[in-house]
C-alpha cells in the first residue's frame, strides 16, 4: 500500500515534469520541432521496453488487478505506436531532403 506522503511526492514530480516538458517543447522553433522528435523515439523505445519490462515483473509477482491490467497494456499499447509512428515520421521527414533523380 501506498502512504500519501509517498503518493504526494509521486504526484509532485509528476506535476514538475509536465510543467518542464511544457515550457521545454512550447520554445523549440518548428523548423527543429520534427528532428528533435525523431530523437526521442529512441528514449520512448526505452520506456517502451521498462513498461514491459514492469508489466513482466507484476504478473510474476502475482500481482492482478483489473486497473493495473489496463493501464499496462495501455501503456504498452500507447509507447509502442509513438515509437513507430515517430520513426514513420522521421522516414518521411528524411525523404523530403533526398534529392530527385533526374529522368532520362
Amino acid at each position: 500500500m501506498i502512504d500519501i506522503g509517498h503518493l504526494i511526492q509521486l504526484l509532485t514530480v509528476l506535476v514538475l515534469a509536465v510543467f518542464v516538458g511544457f515550457e521545454v517543447i512550447s520554445k523549440v522553433p518548428t523548423t527543429l520541432h520534427t528532428p528533435l522528435m525523431s530523437a526521442t523515439n529512441a528514449i520512448h523505445g526505452i520506456v517502451l521496453a521498462g513498461a514491459i519490462v514492469i508489466v513482466a515483473a507484476l504478473a510474476s509477482a502475482g500481482i492482478h488487478s483489473a486497473v493495473l491490467d489496463v493501464l499496462a497494456v495501455a501503456a504498452v499499447t500507447l509507447g509502442a505506436i509513438n515509437v513507430f509512428g515517430g520513426f514513420a515520421v522521421t522516414e518521411r521527414m528524411l525523404q523530403m531532403f533526398r534529392r530527385k533523380e533526374s529522368g532520362k
